[in-house]
């Protein structure tokens, strides 16, 4: 009985060790490299960058349906890539290149290993192989965490605009900055910001643990690899309204990194900040700052133009409203905006012909709509005070 037994364990294992060299005997890998350097020289590369690994093997015998996999294991994240299927001949070498992009795994570290997974395999074989690999940070870089601003923003607003910055380099930054930029607006402002080190550290270690290399660096507990910050940005108050891309950039001598986030501008008043109604000018003034004018009539030969006002002191948020005359056989006349520093801010252009004028404010109309309700009461109330009664009918005749 136990001959049988025997006798049966020495199949099987016969049988597994034909298998293994029926699965293993069609291909067998040769060479290794990344980003051009044998795997077995202890290769390192950049946390963040495009990883290529070009893997040389040797074909047995005939095979179908062959596929090369690649993974790189993070501490929070894997990737990989695989290739098409393909054949291969007996005999014959092959080389295939891979790319992955690493992650921006080291949070807490300069530097580390990671384990670089091979596998080769076809329909009736498999070959894995493991490697070590060192993935440590780029010597300077920042990184835009993240950015807010308001959901809405009025034109003619002061708003801010939220960052949050990390160290993600090898080496500490010094003498930060960040800006914010709506280039389609004119919009722009720089605040400086001041230094991260590349790691917090904990006040009990001498210097950080970065798995045995010695950089040669003191921590500072009271120091930060992170910070927030905010910056202030102006719109223009004849902003329209609509959907901007903002911009925001951080850096210094050493490196600069950006982000970008969309803002949605709002202005309740979309014929601009100067509207025609008939020979009335609506000068109107979102921003939360005094707006001052000079009105400039463009009077030619066959038409005289006056403003009721040339110098207009428009308060903030509010507006002012302006009469324009004009006399003459022309039907069209202008009057030039000027701003207090003389710079042409608009051109107006009223047309006689319209008699309406040549837009209509949502204001004027809402006004004007006022202004019949208003007359309409007045109405009512003298009907209602010609019907009252006499005094004398009320209270009869008095005798003395």
């Amino acid at each position: 009985m136990n001959a049988k037994k025997l006798l049966v364990s020495f199949v099987m294992l016969v049988s597994v060790l034909f298998l293994i060299s029926t699965v293993s005997a069609q291909a067998t890998v040769t060479k290794v490299e990344i980003n051009g350097v044998n795997v077995n020289n202890n290769p390192s590369v950049l946390s963040g960058e495009t990883l290529s690994v070009r893997v040389e093997f040797e074909a047995l015998e005939n095979a179908k349906d062959v596929v090369l996999n690649v993974e790189l294991e993070g501490d929070r994240k894997n990737v990989e890539a695989e290739t098409a299927s393909f054949d291969v001949e007996d005999g014959h070498s092959y080389a295939k290149t891979l790319n992955l992009e690493v992650p921006f795994d080291l949070k807490s570290k300069l530097s580390g290993v990671y384990e670089l997974n091979l596998e080769l395999k076809g329909v009736n074989f498999r070959e894995d192989r493991t490697y070590e690999l060192r993935i440590q940070r780029e010597s300077y870089n920042v990184d835009v965490v993240s950015v807010f601003v308001p959901q809405t923003i009025k034109a003619g607003e002061l708003f801010p605009v939220d960052v949050v910055l990390k160290n993600v380099g090898y080496n500490d930054l010094e003498d930060l900055y960040v800006s914010a930029n709506i280039a389609d607006l004119g919009v722009h402002a720089t605040s400086f910001v001041g230094d991260l080190v590349a790691l917090e550290c904990d006040k009990s270690f001498d210097s950080e643990d970065n798995y045995n290399v010695d950089v040669e660096r003191k921590c500072n507990e009271d120091d930060d690899d992170t910070m927030s910050g905010r910056i202030f940005l102006q719109l223009p108050s004849d902003a329209e309204a609509g959907v901007y891309t903002l911009e925001v950039k951080a850096g210094n001598d050493e490196t600069v990194s950006g982000k970008t986030v969309q803002v949605s501008v709002a202005n309740q008043f979309s014929d601009g900040n100067f509207i025609v109604s008939g020979n009335q000018l609506l000068i109107v003034n979102p921003s939360n700052q005094i707006a001052v004018y000079k009105l400039l009539p463009q009077s030619t030969a066959d038409v005289t133009v006056s403003v009721s006002e040339s110098i207009v002191s428009v308060p903030a948020g509010s507006s002012r409203t302006v009469t324009v005359d004009a006399t003459g056989s022309a039907q069209e006349y202008t009057v030039n905006v000027f701003s207090v520093d003389g710079k042409l801010v608009d051109t107006v252009t009223f047309n006689s012909a319209l008699g309406s004028g040549s837009a209509t404010s949502p204001i004027v109309v809402l006004t004007i709509v006022l202004a019949i309700i208003f007359l309409v009461l007045l109405v009512v109330l003298i009907v209602l005070i010609g019907k009252k009664p006499q005094k004398t009918e009320e209270f009869g005749e008095s005798y003395y």
